[in-house]
């Protein structure tokens, strides 16, 4: 493939389907929760009675908004709904309810960054709300297949690109970064596996050079960043290949699907075209306004974005570009950050702490950070301890973290009297300590004293555990570099 992308240049368009994290559907009651039982969370307006009438949920207006927000969209103030007209078994109506001509939200940009740091922005389209449909099942000793309409009503925006991705690893990284994006608004849980969120890839190839836009393939529903990865790698592959060997017209304008078991894309049927879905005004709603008074209410709304968090964390508490961009992985995870901040200004100390036994703790136990035991002052007052030399870091984290996790009634400091875990900073008690290991090893002294300095690692080790861990190193190491030259 490496050799091939030296002629020819990969053109990829995202189109990212997230399913609204509300409690009921866009256009009636029904409950949106994940995981019923089939057929139970529907009512007479999702399976298209007639005569019945649909009525647009505010909090999905709301929703929408401030994803258009966050990527710099423009709002569209007059909003109207539209028919999209296809047939398909999961689909009760017989046509979806979606936006066409004006979308919520048109333009803006997401930007990420690569592996290698390099930042991209890749523009948007736009974002439009719409229905999902039901979802067909086939079981393997059937010919039947068997429906199931509790998805169908989920309220869904479509996030549209601009086809300005160029590899299958930008492609990975927007999609993380909608994904960061959706969580940090709270609208999605950005659960691909469980569909929530999802992505249609539309992928061409032209010469290095070329104006010219190739013939656009659409890979469907994929719902893993590895699977969106390779797919958009396969089908690029394919199209160039196809090219190369003169048979550029087998490369059609269609929707296919990817197998992960073979690694490869498959024609599902021909890409339909605009007319072909007859749009026009949703007749049983009307025009969604949105006025000045209500946007600025969402504006008022919106929380700390990542960039946002980024930049704060450098400026106000001078963290390094790398556990910024750590720490903003996750808005519950920056936000204890802040939390834990409020009682102590060992900003560092904290990002280390968080991003390394905190999240360990975190991973071993399949927990979220709202999840975790402890309290933010909790964790402030373990890093005092450290700051105030009152307990050495290992200990404070081998030691304590596991019991205050194990006893989060109890404080950091509590648990290091009862279990007598303060450093020995007494400088006469260490100074004894100090004295008898010195005392104990007369020949490791000389070589000491001849220029053997790495042995000074071994002294404190036998004065650690002299103090069964509790000696103060820094004072320590003082003094045992004072008792060694005048041995």
């Amino acid at each position: 493939m490496n050799n091939l992308l030296e002629k020819y240049e990969i053109v990829i368009g995202l189109e990212v389907h997230a399913q609204l994290q509300t409690q009921t559907k866009i256009f009636t009651a029904d409950s949106t929760e994940y995981g019923g039982a089939p057929n139970t969370h529907i009512s007479v307006i999702t399976l298209a009675h007639p005569g019945t009438l649909p009525r647009v949920s505010r909090e999905v207006i709301e929703y929408a908004v401030k994803m258009g927000l966050a990527c710099g969209s423009s709002i569209t103030p007059y909003n109207v709904f539209a028919r999209k007209n296809y047939f398909y078994p999961d689909l009760p109506k017989g046509y979806q309810v979606t936006q066409d001509k004006d979308p919520i939200c048109v333009g803006g940009k997401v930007s990420f960054k690569l592996k290698n740091g390099e930042l991209h922005h890749i523009r948007l389209h736009h974002i439009h709300l719409e229905e999902d449909a039901g979802k067909s099942l086939h079981t393997n000793d059937s010919d039947d297949t068997l429906l199931d309409y509790n998805r169908a009503g989920v309220p869904l925006i479509e996030i549209v690109s601009e086809p300005d991705m160029r590899s299958s690893e930008e492609a990975y990284y927007y999609m993380q970064e909608i994904q960061r994006i959706v969580r940090y608004l709270d609208i999605c849980d950005g659960n691909m596996e469980e569909g929530s969120l999802r992505c249609d890839a539309n992928v061409s190839v032209r010469l290095r050079g070329a104006s010219q836009l190739g013939t656009r393939v659409e890979i469907k529903n994929m719902n893993s960043f590895r699977f969106l990865q390779k797919a958009i790698d396969y089908e690029a592959q394919r199209q160039m290949e196809l090219i190369e060997k003169d048979e550029k017209a087998q490369i059609i304008q269609e929707t296919r699907t990817f197998d992960p078991n073979t690694g490869k894309t498959y024609g599902m049927r021909v890409k339909e075209s605009m007319n072909d879905y007859r749009y026009f005004p949703e007749p049983d709603l009307t025009p969604v306004v949105i006025s000045e008074s209500w946007l600025a209410q969402i504006k008022a709304q919106m929380p700390t974005l990542p960039w946002e968090w980024q930049q704060k964390l450098k400026n106000q508490y001078g963290l390094s570009e790398y556990d910024a961009g750590v720490l903003t992985d996750s808005r519950q995870v920056v936000e204890f950050f802040a939390a834990v901040c409020q009682f102590t200004t060992q900003f560092k100390a904290v990002a280390n702490w968080i991003n390394g036994e905190i999240k360990a703790y975190l991973n071993d136990k399949s927990l979220e950070m709202s999840q975790l035991p402890i309290s933010a002052q909790q964790l402030a007052d373990l890093i005092e301890l450290i700051a105030q030399n009152q307990v050495s870091n290992s200990v404070a984290s081998q030691k304590i973290l596991p019991q205050l996790l194990n006893e989060p009634h109890r404080g950091a400091l509590e648990i290091a009297q009862t279990y007598n875990w303060l450093l020995e900073n007494n400088a006469n008690a260490l100074q004894q300590a100090v004295n008898e290991v010195v005392a104990q090893f007369p020949d490791k002294v000389k070589e000491y004293q001849k220029g053997k300095k790495g042995l000074q690692g071994m002294f404190m080790g036998e004065i650690m555990k002299k103090t069964q861990g509790k000696a103060d190193p820094k004072l320590a190491n003082q003094l045992l570099i004072k008792a060694l030259a005048e041995a």
